[in-house]
Protein backbone atom coordinates (compact mmCIF):
# COMPACT_ATOMS: atom_id res chain seq x y z
CA UNK A 1 0.00 0.00 0.00
CA UNK A 2 1.39 3.37 -1.03
CA UNK A 3 1.65 5.97 1.72
CA UNK A 4 0.32 9.44 0.96
CA UNK A 5 3.09 11.63 2.43
CA UNK A 6 0.99 14.79 2.57
CA UNK A 7 -1.95 13.19 4.37
CA UNK A 8 0.41 11.29 6.66
CA UNK A 9 2.12 14.55 7.62
CA UNK A 10 -1.21 16.31 8.18
CA UNK A 11 -2.49 13.48 10.39
CA UNK A 12 0.59 13.74 12.61
CA UNK A 13 0.24 17.50 12.69
CA UNK A 14 -3.44 17.40 13.64
CA UNK A 15 -2.95 14.99 16.54
CA UNK A 16 0.45 16.07 17.82
CA UNK A 17 1.20 19.74 17.15
CA UNK A 18 1.53 21.84 20.30
CA UNK A 19 -0.92 24.52 19.08
CA UNK A 20 -4.14 22.71 18.04
CA UNK A 21 -5.82 25.74 16.45
CA UNK A 22 -2.87 26.35 14.16
CA UNK A 23 -2.73 22.64 13.35
CA UNK A 24 -6.38 22.67 12.23
CA UNK A 25 -5.78 25.74 10.07
CA UNK A 26 -2.66 24.18 8.56
CA UNK A 27 -4.53 20.98 7.64
CA UNK A 28 -7.26 23.00 5.93
CA UNK A 29 -4.90 25.28 4.02
CA UNK A 30 -2.47 22.56 2.90
CA UNK A 31 -5.38 20.50 1.56
CA UNK A 32 -6.68 23.55 -0.31
CA UNK A 33 -3.25 24.17 -1.83
CA UNK A 34 -3.01 20.53 -2.81
CA UNK A 35 -6.39 20.69 -4.52
CA UNK A 36 -5.11 23.68 -6.48
CA UNK A 37 -2.15 21.61 -7.71
CA UNK A 38 0.59 23.17 -5.59
CA UNK A 39 2.32 19.85 -4.94
CA UNK A 40 1.70 18.06 -8.23
CA UNK A 41 4.71 16.26 -9.67
CA UNK A 42 7.12 17.21 -6.89
CA UNK A 43 9.85 14.71 -6.01
CA UNK A 44 10.69 14.08 -2.37
CA UNK A 45 13.19 16.89 -1.80
CA UNK A 46 11.11 19.53 -3.58
CA UNK A 47 7.95 18.35 -1.82
CA UNK A 48 9.66 18.55 1.56
CA UNK A 49 10.87 22.08 0.86
CA UNK A 50 7.46 23.25 -0.38
CA UNK A 51 5.56 21.73 2.54
CA UNK A 52 8.02 23.20 5.03
CA UNK A 53 7.68 26.66 3.50
CA UNK A 54 3.88 26.44 3.45
CA UNK A 55 3.69 25.17 7.02
CA UNK A 56 5.92 28.00 8.19
CA UNK A 57 3.73 30.54 6.37
CA UNK A 58 0.74 29.21 8.32
CA UNK A 59 2.21 28.27 11.72
CA UNK A 60 5.34 30.48 11.91
CA UNK A 61 7.17 27.66 13.70
CA UNK A 62 10.75 27.00 12.61
CA UNK A 63 10.74 23.58 14.29
CA UNK A 64 7.91 22.36 12.04
CA UNK A 65 9.62 20.81 9.02
CA UNK A 66 9.28 18.07 6.44
CA UNK A 67 12.67 16.81 5.31
CA UNK A 68 14.57 13.95 3.73
CA UNK A 69 15.46 11.19 6.15
CA UNK A 70 19.09 10.54 7.03
CA UNK A 71 20.16 7.46 5.08
CA UNK A 72 21.62 5.73 8.13
CA UNK A 73 18.49 6.33 10.19
CA UNK A 74 16.25 5.37 7.29
CA UNK A 75 18.04 2.01 7.05
CA UNK A 76 17.39 1.29 10.73
CA UNK A 77 14.31 -0.88 11.09
CA UNK A 78 13.66 -0.62 14.84
CA UNK A 79 13.66 2.21 17.37
CA UNK A 80 16.64 0.58 19.08
CA UNK A 81 18.55 0.63 15.78
CA UNK A 82 17.62 4.28 15.23
CA UNK A 83 18.74 5.21 18.75
CA UNK A 84 22.06 3.42 18.18
CA UNK A 85 22.57 5.27 14.89
CA UNK A 86 21.85 8.62 16.56
CA UNK A 87 24.27 7.82 19.36
CA UNK A 88 26.99 6.88 16.87
CA UNK A 89 26.52 10.19 15.08
CA UNK A 90 26.64 12.12 18.37
CA UNK A 91 29.88 10.36 19.29
CA UNK A 92 31.44 11.17 15.93
CA UNK A 93 30.41 14.81 16.43
CA UNK A 94 32.13 14.77 19.86
CA UNK A 95 28.74 15.37 21.50
CA UNK A 96 28.62 18.83 19.98
CA UNK A 97 31.85 20.05 21.59
CA UNK A 98 33.92 21.49 18.75
CA UNK A 99 36.60 23.22 20.80
CA UNK A 100 37.78 23.69 24.40
CA UNK A 101 40.59 26.14 25.07
CA UNK A 102 42.33 28.19 27.73
CA UNK A 103 42.85 31.59 26.14
CA UNK A 104 45.61 34.01 27.15
CA UNK A 105 44.66 35.81 30.34
CA UNK A 106 43.22 32.58 31.77
CA UNK A 107 39.87 32.90 30.01
CA UNK A 108 38.05 29.68 29.15
CA UNK A 109 36.50 29.11 25.73
CA UNK A 110 33.91 26.49 24.71
CA UNK A 111 32.62 26.17 21.14
CA UNK A 112 29.40 24.13 21.26
CA UNK A 113 27.72 23.20 17.96
CA UNK A 114 24.97 21.01 19.44
CA UNK A 115 23.62 20.05 22.87
CA UNK A 116 23.96 16.30 23.42
CA UNK A 117 21.54 14.29 25.54
CA UNK A 118 22.94 14.13 29.07
CA UNK A 119 23.03 10.35 29.28
CA UNK A 120 25.10 10.07 26.12
CA UNK A 121 27.19 13.22 26.36
CA UNK A 122 27.59 13.64 30.10
CA UNK A 123 31.19 12.41 30.28
CA UNK A 124 32.28 14.69 27.43
CA UNK A 125 30.46 17.67 28.97
CA UNK A 126 32.08 17.03 32.34
CA UNK A 127 35.51 16.71 30.71
CA UNK A 128 35.06 20.03 28.90
CA UNK A 129 34.00 21.79 32.08
CA UNK A 130 36.96 20.30 33.96
CA UNK A 131 39.35 21.84 31.43
CA UNK A 132 37.97 25.35 32.02
CA UNK A 133 37.26 24.93 35.74
CA UNK A 134 40.12 27.12 36.94
CA UNK A 135 39.79 30.00 34.49
CA UNK A 136 38.88 33.51 35.63
CA UNK A 137 36.10 34.00 33.06
CA UNK A 138 34.38 31.85 30.46
CA UNK A 139 33.19 32.38 26.89
CA UNK A 140 30.61 29.90 25.58
CA UNK A 141 30.29 30.17 21.81
CA UNK A 142 26.82 29.18 20.59
CA UNK A 143 26.92 31.08 17.30
CA UNK A 144 26.76 27.83 15.29
CA UNK A 145 24.64 25.88 17.76
CA UNK A 146 21.45 24.52 16.21
CA UNK A 147 19.95 22.85 19.28
CA UNK A 148 19.74 19.53 21.01
CA UNK A 149 18.39 17.88 24.12
CA UNK A 150 16.53 19.70 26.94
CA UNK A 151 18.16 17.50 29.57
CA UNK A 152 21.53 18.20 27.98
CA UNK A 153 20.87 21.93 28.36
CA UNK A 154 20.10 21.39 32.04
CA UNK A 155 23.29 19.35 32.49
CA UNK A 156 25.43 22.08 30.92
CA UNK A 157 23.78 25.03 32.65
CA UNK A 158 23.72 23.37 36.08
CA UNK A 159 27.49 23.92 36.22
CA UNK A 160 26.80 27.64 36.64
CA UNK A 161 24.60 27.29 39.74
CA UNK A 162 25.65 26.23 43.25
CA UNK A 163 23.04 23.55 43.97
CA UNK A 164 19.71 22.05 42.93
CA UNK A 165 17.61 25.03 44.00
CA UNK A 166 17.34 26.87 40.67
CA UNK A 167 14.24 26.25 38.54
CA UNK A 168 15.59 26.69 35.01
CA UNK A 169 12.73 25.78 32.69
CA UNK A 170 9.40 23.98 32.38
CA UNK A 171 8.04 22.11 29.36
CA UNK A 172 4.29 21.74 28.86
CA UNK A 173 3.23 18.70 26.81
CA UNK A 174 0.07 19.15 24.72
CA UNK A 175 -0.92 15.49 24.47
CA UNK A 176 -0.67 14.61 28.17
CA UNK A 177 -1.51 18.06 29.50
CA UNK A 178 1.38 17.73 31.94
CA UNK A 179 4.17 20.17 32.74
CA UNK A 180 7.66 18.93 33.60
CA UNK A 181 9.90 21.21 35.62
CA UNK A 182 13.66 21.27 34.99
CA UNK A 183 15.83 22.29 37.96
CA UNK A 184 19.59 22.63 38.30
CA UNK A 185 21.13 19.29 39.19
CA UNK A 186 22.16 18.34 42.71
CA UNK A 187 25.10 16.21 41.54
CA UNK A 188 27.55 16.97 38.76
CA UNK A 189 30.88 15.31 37.98
CA UNK A 190 33.68 17.78 38.60
CA UNK A 191 33.65 21.36 39.81
CA UNK A 192 30.92 23.91 39.23
CA UNK A 193 31.74 27.21 37.56
CA UNK A 194 30.64 29.79 40.15
CA UNK A 195 31.27 33.45 41.02
CA UNK A 196 32.99 34.21 37.73
CA UNK A 197 31.59 35.93 34.63
CA UNK A 198 30.16 33.88 31.77
CA UNK A 199 29.79 35.36 28.29
CA UNK A 200 27.59 33.56 25.75
CA UNK A 201 28.05 34.33 22.05
CA UNK A 202 24.92 34.28 19.88
CA UNK A 203 23.96 34.67 16.23
CA UNK A 204 20.90 34.45 14.01
CA UNK A 205 21.80 30.78 13.55
CA UNK A 206 21.64 29.91 17.28
CA UNK A 207 18.50 27.78 17.61
CA UNK A 208 16.33 25.61 19.84
CA UNK A 209 18.35 24.00 22.67
CA UNK A 210 21.14 26.50 22.04
CA UNK A 211 18.59 29.24 22.64
CA UNK A 212 17.37 27.59 25.82
CA UNK A 213 20.96 27.56 27.10
CA UNK A 214 21.08 31.34 26.48
CA UNK A 215 17.61 32.07 27.82
CA UNK A 216 18.00 30.06 31.03
CA UNK A 217 21.24 31.78 31.98
CA UNK A 218 20.07 35.25 30.94
CA UNK A 219 16.80 34.97 32.88
CA UNK A 220 18.71 33.99 36.02
CA UNK A 221 21.24 36.80 35.57
CA UNK A 222 24.04 34.26 35.28
CA UNK A 223 25.49 35.19 31.88
CA UNK A 224 25.99 38.13 29.55
CA UNK A 225 24.80 37.42 26.00
CA UNK A 226 26.91 39.01 23.27
CA UNK A 227 26.01 38.95 19.58
CA UNK A 228 22.79 38.79 17.59
CA UNK A 229 19.17 37.95 18.36
CA UNK A 230 18.77 34.19 18.00
CA UNK A 231 16.53 32.36 15.53
CA UNK A 232 13.45 31.83 17.70
CA UNK A 233 12.48 28.17 18.25
CA UNK A 234 11.19 27.17 21.71
CA UNK A 235 9.04 24.12 20.93
CA UNK A 236 10.55 20.67 21.61
CA UNK A 237 9.93 18.27 18.73
CA UNK A 238 9.43 14.64 17.82
CA UNK A 239 10.82 13.30 14.56
CA UNK A 240 8.39 10.89 12.88
CA UNK A 241 8.94 9.00 9.59
CA UNK A 242 6.11 9.54 7.08
CA UNK A 243 7.57 7.48 4.22
CA UNK A 244 10.79 5.47 3.87
CA UNK A 245 12.48 8.65 2.58
CA UNK A 246 10.65 11.54 4.31
CA UNK A 247 10.07 12.56 7.91
CA UNK A 248 8.33 15.36 9.77
CA UNK A 249 9.48 17.16 12.90
CA UNK A 250 6.39 17.89 14.98
CA UNK A 251 6.62 20.38 17.87
CA UNK A 252 4.65 18.70 20.66
CA UNK A 253 5.37 20.92 23.67
CA UNK A 254 6.29 24.46 24.67
CA UNK A 255 8.86 25.89 27.04
CA UNK A 256 7.80 28.18 29.89
CA UNK A 257 10.55 29.99 31.78
CA UNK A 258 9.80 30.35 35.52
CA UNK A 259 11.27 33.86 35.65
CA UNK A 260 9.75 35.41 32.52
CA UNK A 261 6.60 33.28 32.30
CA UNK A 262 7.14 32.91 28.57
CA UNK A 263 9.79 31.78 26.06
CA UNK A 264 11.66 32.81 22.92
CA UNK A 265 9.34 31.24 20.32
CA UNK A 266 9.15 33.47 17.25
CA UNK A 267 11.10 36.29 18.87
CA UNK A 268 14.50 34.79 19.55
CA UNK A 269 16.68 35.60 22.55
CA UNK A 270 17.89 39.18 22.55
CA UNK A 271 21.54 39.70 23.52
CA UNK A 272 22.57 41.95 26.39
CA UNK A 273 25.31 43.36 24.18
CA UNK A 274 24.05 43.52 20.58
CA UNK A 275 26.87 43.33 18.03
CA UNK A 276 27.30 41.53 14.68
CA UNK A 277 28.03 37.85 15.23
CA UNK A 278 31.51 38.11 13.71
CA UNK A 279 32.43 40.74 16.31
CA UNK A 280 30.95 38.94 19.32
CA UNK A 281 34.09 37.01 20.23
CA UNK A 282 36.31 40.08 20.40
CA UNK A 283 33.76 42.07 22.42
CA UNK A 284 33.28 39.24 24.93
CA UNK A 285 37.00 38.44 25.16
CA UNK A 286 37.79 42.11 25.82
CA UNK A 287 35.24 42.22 28.65
CA UNK A 288 36.60 38.98 30.08
CA UNK A 289 40.17 40.31 30.01
CA UNK A 290 39.09 43.56 31.66
CA UNK A 291 37.54 41.46 34.43
CA UNK A 292 40.77 39.51 34.82
CA UNK A 293 42.82 42.69 35.16
CA UNK A 294 40.34 44.12 37.66
CA UNK A 295 40.31 41.05 39.91
CA UNK A 296 43.63 39.22 39.54
CA UNK A 297 47.01 40.00 41.07
CA UNK A 298 49.00 37.10 39.58
CA UNK A 299 51.77 38.76 37.49
CA UNK A 300 51.86 36.12 34.76
CA UNK A 301 48.09 36.16 34.22
CA UNK A 302 48.01 39.96 34.20
CA UNK A 303 50.80 40.07 31.61
CA UNK A 304 48.92 37.61 29.40
CA UNK A 305 45.73 39.63 29.74
CA UNK A 306 47.40 42.92 28.87
CA UNK A 307 49.11 41.40 25.82
CA UNK A 308 45.83 39.83 24.68
CA UNK A 309 44.05 43.18 25.00
CA UNK A 310 46.75 44.78 22.88
CA UNK A 311 46.29 42.11 20.20
CA UNK A 312 42.53 42.66 20.01
CA UNK A 313 43.27 45.75 17.97
CA UNK A 314 44.69 43.46 15.28
CA UNK A 315 43.27 40.44 13.45
CA UNK A 316 40.02 39.11 14.90
CA UNK A 317 39.49 35.62 16.24
CA UNK A 318 37.94 33.26 13.67
CA UNK A 319 34.15 33.65 13.73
Amino acid sequence: MTVDPIEEALALLRTGYVLPERAARAVEEIRARRAAGAYDGLADEALAERLTADLFAICADRHLRVRLRDETLAAATTEADRAAARHTQMRLDNYGIARVERLDGNVGYLDLRMIAEAGAGGRAIAAAMELVAHTHALIVDLRRNRGGSPNGVIFWTSYFFPDDQTHLNSIHDRESGTTRQYWSLAYLPGERYLDRPVFVLTSGTTFSGGEEFCYNLQAQGRATLVGETTRGGAHPTRVVPITPTLEITVPYARSVNPVTGTNWEGTGVEPDVPVPADQAYDVAYRRALEHVLATTTAPGIRAEARAALDRLGGPTHPA
